[in-house]
């Protein structure tokens, strides 16, 4: 009679009975970007290009971008808006991405002129909203609630020192970021480094990917 060796019955059973109860811990982790997660997105509520009043609410379940610009940006907004509508096109027709720009003088930026701003840069997502209000509340969201900076005054050369960063945001209103080569979370994606900037375009259409799967 062959013998049956009980202890390798036992490891078996073990293996089992924990390997399926690990399962859904398994299948959550890997069902999840492996993204930082940095922290929740401030509240806002401002008007877009089409006078509609455009709030967190408006992009709740979507995965968005966020940048500051303005219109009259004689440096790096026009290549941060060329990138993003590189992003806007790698999404294009999907109803759970979209865009929040934010005009750093909504003095200049009115409704009309954002409007037109869109339609130059070939912007076709309908949820790619270009956002206007009081100066100190977009200035405020900008530095205190993103911690993306933005002068308040212009420069002698007639522009607005800001940031050429954009803040990646998942469907539950959570700021997220990739790790880079030593495992710390970058935090912002960089719209205008020449030498790392098409890297980094490639990485948050990747990353922005991933999200919309969670």
């Amino acid at each position: 009679m062959k013998k049956t060796n009980y202890s390798y019955v036992g490891i078996a059973f073990i293996i089992l009975v924990f390997g399926i109860w690990a399962v859904p811990e398994i299948v959550a982790r890997f069902s999840s970007a492996d993204l930082e997660v940095i922290g929740k997105a401030p509240d806002f509520e401002f008007i877009n290009q089409n006078r509609d009043t455009i709030s967190n609410d408006n992009f709740k379940g979507k995965v968005y971008v966020v940048e500051f610009f303005f219109t009259t940006c004689p440096s790096i907004c026009p290549i941060m808006n060329r990138r993003m509508v590189e992003i806007q096109d790698e999404f294009f027709g999907n109803p759970n991405f979209g865009i929040a720009s934010f005009t750093i003088t909504p003095d200049i930026d009115t409704p009309e002129v954002l409007k037109a701003y869109a339609e130059r840069y070939g912007v076709s997502h309908p949820n790619w909203h270009f956002l206007t209000g009081e100066k100190s509340d977009i200035l405020k969201l900008s530095n205190e609630g993103f911690n993306l900076y933005a002068a308040s005054t212009m420069d002698e050369d007639g522009d607005f020192s800001h940031s050429g960063l954009f803040a990646l945001i998942d469907k539950n209103g959570e700021i997220r970021s990739r790790y880079d080569g030593f495992g710390n979370p970058i935090i912002y994606y960089r719209a205008l480094d020449e030498e790392n900037a098409p890297n980094q375009i490639r990485e948050i259409k990747e990353d922005i990917a991933d999200l919309l799967k969670e």
